[in-house]
């Protein structure tokens, strides 16, 4: 009988799962819509669309803290041992990055606003909607490999983040030897800060896939190697 009882809440805490795999995805396209969003309103340095991305940001805040309620829910009425454990863990930091990713997003946003009206590099400016591209690239491949549990679509982030660090490195080169005129200084600087807020996103996502392996295989390990030095 206490087996029979068993079954519908085990059944109940796998939906639960479910459910909150869905969320977590659904919350990866509103942050891919947040970025795509925020690179355009760079790209066109249009203020009010920066506007609605700064606003947009307490949707995705309000789909963190649901899931965030639900993981504590759930685990205050079962037990996850074993992969359920690994699944909830996962969607615990999945949450998380993809929060803040959000976050960055907010931040492109806001310095997108207050350079309007500076004098902008062109040349920069298509690096860093091709950088935005990207890192909108590494949110697709980071949130299917998790749904589907793809470790090697999870590692392939790796070369994926090393395009986005190159053009990072790029960007920072080619701005610092800009001018002395304080306009280009100013907007230079705070490109330098939208261009690390994209290569930041690229991080996030790399992590999405080294949770995508610890999920799969029960191991966590980081995909890249802290001591090898950048190219």
């Amino acid at each position: 009988m206490a087996l029979n009882e068993a079954t519908p809440m085990r059944a109940d805490f796998h939906d639960e799962l479910e459910r909150l795999q869905q969320l977590v995805d659904d919350e990866g396209k509103l942050v891919a819509q947040a970025l795509r969003s925020a690179t355009r309103a760079l790209v066109l340095q249009d203020s009010e669309l920066a506007e609605e991305v700064i606003a947009f940001d307490d949707v995705v805040d309000l789909r963190y803290l649901g899931i965030e309620e639900g993981v504590q829910s759930l685990l205050a009425r079962q037990t996850p041992v074993a992969v359920d454990l690994r699944l909830v863990l996962a969607i615990v930091h999945v949450n998380l990055h993809l929060e803040r990713m959000a976050d960055l997003c907010v931040t492109v946003a806001k310095l997108t606003r207050l350079t309007d009206g500076l004098a902008v590099d062109a040349q920069v400016v298509r690096a860093l909607g091709e950088m935005g591209a990207r890192a909108d690239e590494m949110i697709a491949v980071a949130m299917s490999s998790f749904q589907e549990r793809d470790i090697a679509a999870a590692e392939s982030l790796v070369e994926l983040d090393d395009l986005i660090d190159a053009a990072n490195r790029r960007l920072v080169r080619r701005l610092l030897e800009r001018g002395a005129d304080p306009g280009a200084r100013e907007w230079g600087m705070r490109m330098i800060v939208v261009s690390r807020c994209l290569e930041r996103v690229g991080d996030h996502a790399v992590d999405i896939g080294e949770r995508t392996a610890y999920l799969v295989t029960g191991e966590f390990r980081e995909f890249g190697d802290a001591s090898h030095p950048p190219a």
